[in-house]
């Protein structure tokens, strides 16, 4: 319902808890999962402060993200008021993360989605507040 593709929103349990991710496709339930579950994107190390001194080296290098990828059952999420506007179904796809699928093809997936995580923080947030708060470490 409201837990609609793009939506970022925050894992509360797990490896994960307390990191922002982004809902890529949601599920009513399934054969292995018999629960509402979604597959998340997310950021596991948020990029560090960048500073008008710093040189583009650097600021390339601190500006780097390490995202992660994981099927996270619904009443784990706590859903923010926040969207963004990355197209993150174009890098994943669900059967790349099913319990069958092989290695390899997590792995390119991961790094697809590094790249366009990366790529799109160095492209400023612009009009979008969603963006702005998906990139910065959740402070509590």
């Amino acid at each position: 319902k409201f837990l609609t593709p793009g939506k970022v929103v925050i894992i509360l349990q797990g490896r994960f808890a307390g990191k922002k991710a982004i809902i890529v496709k949601t599920f009513e339930g399934s054969k292995e999962r018999k629960f509402g579950h979604a597959l998340v994107a997310g950021i596991e190390r948020a990029p560090l402060k960048v500073t008008k001194s710093m040189n583009q080296k650097k600021i390339l290098k601190r500006s780097k993200c390490k995202p992660f990828v994981k099927f996270v059952n619904l009443r784990h999420v706590m859903p923010t008021r926040y969207h963004v506007d990355i197209d993150v179904k174009s890098v994943l796809k669900a059967t790349d993360f099913a319990p069958d699928a092989k290695p390899k093809q997590r792995e390119d997936a991961k790094k697809n989605l590094k790249e366009m995580f990366n790529a799109r923080y160095l492209a400023k947030p612009g009009n979008n507040p969603g963006i702005k708060f998906f990139y910065e470490k959740l402070r509590f």
